[in-house]
């Protein structure tokens, strides 16, 4: 009777023990949601990052969301922004799953004026966090077309703000940030079209997103390499995750992102990002290709967003499922 009593007794603070468990001991899932099912493809940029709290992050919905309705987004508490480039805001977008080709999507549906994030944004009733001078045109926009404007944050470099759980931090980068005047009404866009300028919204940025069971990743948007990288992404914020552009021409190349993650930033894992290429075929990587590059110069272990698959993070920074 004794011995049956025992045993009851731990196994009631077993299951408690389980039940306590810290928030640390949990894991992020981050989900890729890109144009093809199980591919990463040319245009993908999207990432869901949801905390063990349940907090769910968008990260540049770009081209590839197909609006707020799409099935993929569920529950939306905060939108992220690195600059306003229509592959980034989302001046277009599949009319359906899976439309056109991983190398050559089918983005025939016109997100234009309003933008597919900002759309997503007021849908969601989420916040959205953005820095340079983007907060006073995205507080009209938002406003303009029935949302709240107080649903705009502003994250300037060195600020930090939440939501739910979650912390967010405003990291520079190395890029231009013009909003084409396609997102424009009237005769401010007409007067931009026809001289061939963007509408300047100041610096471009990248983020730092602390979350609950310690994981620290950097999202550089669309970046160069830049001192940052190291002074404040590594050395400041201890970024043990990292998701980097490596397209080239218009963001760091394969070498130049892994000299990023290997010399300056020093993650413990590394997820590609914007490679402007079709990386995968049936979720295979496909050799030769800018991706193939990357992994092989990078020294840590390299995960690739394949559309519709969860991975999940432990707070150290290493994958512990879906990779």
């Amino acid at each position: 009777m004794r011995r049956a009593t025992v045993v009851a007794v731990t196994l009631i603070f077993g299951v408690a023990g389980l039940a306590a468990q810290p928030a640390w001991a949990a894991s992020v899932k981050i989900t890729p949601l890109g144009s093809h099912e199980g591919d990463f493809c040319r245009y993908d940029r999207a990432l869901v990052f949801e905390d063990p709290d349940g907090t769910r992050i968008l990260y540049d919905a770009g081209r590839t969301v197909r609006g707020p309705d799409d099935p993929r987004l569920g529950k939306i508490d905060g939108v992220l922004l690195s600059h306003v480039h229509g592959d980034h805001l989302g001046d277009i977008r599949p009319p359906s799953a899976n439309a056109g080709s991983c190398a050559k999507p089918d983005f025939s549906v016109k997100a234009v004026p309003n933008s597919n994030t900002v759309d997503i944004v007021i849908a969601k009733k989420a916040k959205f966090f953005v820095g340079g001078e983007m907060n006073s045109f995205f507080t009209h926009k938002v406003k303009s077309l029935g949302g709240n404007p107080k649903q705009v944050v502003t994250l300037r470099f060195g600020a930090m703000n939440s939501v739910g759980g979650v912390k967010v931090a405003s990291v520079p980068a190395v890029h231009t940030n013009g909003l084409n005047p396609a997102f424009l009404d009237g005769e401010h866009a007409k007067a931009l079209k026809d001289a061939g300028l963007t509408a300047y919204l100041g610096p471009a940025g990248g983020y730092v997103v602390q979350f609950t069971n310690g994981l620290v990743a950097y999202l550089s948007g669309d970046t160069g390499i830049t001192a940052e990288q190291d002074l404040v992404v590594r050395r400041h914020y201890k970024a043990n995750l990292v998701v980097i552009n490596i397209g080239d021409v218009f963001t760091t190349g394969p070498t130049e992102a892994a000299y990023v993650v290997n010399e300056l930033v020093k993650p413990a894992s590394v997820i590609a990002s914007h490679a402007n290429e079709e990386a995968t075929k049936g979720g295979k990587l496909i050799s030769g290709t800018r991706t193939e590059a990357f992994i092989k110069a990078t020294k840590v272990p390299v995960h690739l967003p394949l559309s519709g698959k969860t991975m999940e993070f432990d707070g150290s920074g290493k994958c512990v499922a879906g990779c």
